[in-house]
């Protein structure tokens, strides 16, 4: 009895952050993100992805320009649903544009994960996609690769110049898989 209340429980609360995660992952919100929360979280994420991994700092030293999302939730129970705020550091390390990261997705899932990720949008088509008016749909990119420790550890940038590549770090927490299949990308505007 208790066991089944104990799951009861956690599938109420599951359901609950769900809910709120699908909120966040349907339309351009900030969630009280300022823009310079925003730009210092995507830095120092994009900081420690380059000290964790060699290859993604070459990658980033051709990159027109990274697209860093430093906090994303992932979160569900068989309904589920991803949201995160992030920044595109230029080629020259400025940054002035802000993006949400979202999206929902149904079927068998439970857990909740926090993570980030970071876009390496390498040639011109790549860094015009997120800008399209009506959001970038990530999983519709033919030239978008996952880089995974294996792929990293077999990257040659002398040949990377073109396409998107993207890197996952900062994994906490229980969910299976990590993808990017379904989310959307949708510029911002935070206040300051």
């Amino acid at each position: 009895m208790k066991l089944t209340l104990r799951l009861l429980l956690t599938a109420a609360g599951l359901s609950f952050a769900c809910l709120g995660l699908t909120q966040c992952a349907t339309g351009p919100t900030t969630a009280n993100a300022s823009a310079s929360t925003i730009s210092s979280e995507s830095r120092a994420a994009l900081r420690d992805l380059y000290r964790q991994n060699p290859k993604a700092r070459s990658l980033g030293a051709r990159a027109k320009g990274v697209l860093v999302f430093p906090n994303v939730t992932k979160g569900g129970f068989m309904l589920g649903g991803m949201g995160g705020n992030g920044a595109l550091v230029r080629s020259d390390g400025s940054i002035s544009d802000y993006y949400q990261t979202g999206g929902i997705s149904y079927g068998l899932q439970a857990g909740v994960q926090k993570y980030s990720y970071a876009l390496f949008l390498m040639d011109r088509e790549a860094f015009d996609n997120i800008n399209r008016a009506d959001g970038w749909e990530v999983g519709s990119s033919p030239t978008l690769v996952i880089v995974d420790e294996g792929k990293s550890a077999s990257l040659s940038t002398t040949t990377i110049d073109s396409g998107t590549y993207a890197f996952f770090f900062h994994q906490r927490g229980l969910m299976g898989g990590l993808g990017l299949q379904g989310s959307k990308i949708t510029r911002i505007q935070p206040g300051r």
